[in-house]
């Protein structure tokens, strides 16, 4: 079924294609030139030619009110660029090949559920494991009908559908030992366990406290929750791809872990390395 309705808006030195395909995320997919997905409960493909970005079955109001805080449209990428490359010159090379890319403001619950299932697992096992879960679990999203792949077409699966769901279930969608994880984390947050509104406003170190007292919560899916779920720039997630890019052409540099931009200048960083791995060998 075509989608009925459109929204064409224009944004310089964005790329939607870079930023949903960058590891900030696991589910959208690309048809036809197409970044297809839902969010927010709503169903939408995202076209884009130079600087027209076109949403597919989203009409003005449904932009204003999910896609561009999303996509964070109105922040000033620019500036932060400029500020981290003043703060450390090092990063020139990363941010202007990625300077396309923004920080995805998520909902903080599929955040802290998709990097608890990330944890030592590649990208395709992650995307099948959260595209099951949607199609089993998760309620059909706006536009449902119109989804070029079924798990496209429902929402993130609720605190309270996936309470219900046995550890056991878990196991055999493949989440293997992180299914105990979440597991635990869902009875949690449906019991109200987990403040969503205050980690989002609370000092960062408090919010990085609330986050590792969940079960299968370390620092690195706490700061990857923080930083893609919870808006939290400062955060700056360490996987083997940073890790590596602090030990070689970033020795040193840490006046980018104070940054108030951090996670954007960790952003720049993931993007470039997994494209050019060869800099980034140690000597």
């Amino acid at each position: 079924m075509a989608l009925q309705y459109c929204t064409t808006v224009a944004h310089k030195r964005f790329s939607v294609a870079d930023t949903l395909t960058s590891g900030q995320c696991f589910r959208w997919t690309e048809h036809d030139g197409r970044l297809c997905g839902t969010a927010f409960g709503r169903y939408v493909e995202i076209g884009q030619r130079g600087d027209q970005l076109t949403f597919y079955g989203a009409d003005e109001s449904d932009y204003e009110k999910i896609w561009r805080r999303y996509l964070d449209m109105d922040r000033d990428y620019d500036g932060i660029s400029r500020l981290v490359v003043g703060m450390e010159p090092r990063l020139t090379d990363s941010a202007s090949y990625a300077a396309g890319v923004h920080i995805l403001m998520q909902e903080p619950w599929e955040a802290l559920c998709s990097f608890i299932i990330s944890q030592n697992n590649n990208i395709p096992r992650i995307r099948g494991i959260i595209a099951r879960l949607c199609l089993q679990y998760g309620e059909p999203a706006a536009n449902a009908e119109a989804a070029r792949e079924k798990a496209d077409g429902h929402a993130f699966p609720t605190p309270q559908a996936l309470a219900a769901v046995p550890e056991e279930t878990f196991r055999l969608l493949g989440c293997g030992y992180r299914a105990a994880y979440l597991a635990e984390v869902s009875k949690t947050a449906a019991s109200g366990g987990i403040d969503f509104d205050y980690i989002k406003k609370a000092p960062i170190d408090e919010a990085r406290k609330r986050l590792l007292s969940l079960k299968g919560v370390g620092p690195k899916v706490a700061e990857c929750a923080l930083l893609y779920g919870f808006g939290r720039l400062e955060c700056f997630p360490v996987d083997v791809w940073i890790r590596r890019a602090l030990e070689t052409e970033f020795s040193g540099g840490t006046a980018l872990l104070k940054c108030q931009y951090a996670g954007v200048a960790q952003q720049y960083i993931f993007e470039y390395i997994r494209r050019h791995p060869d800099r980034f060998k140690k000597k």
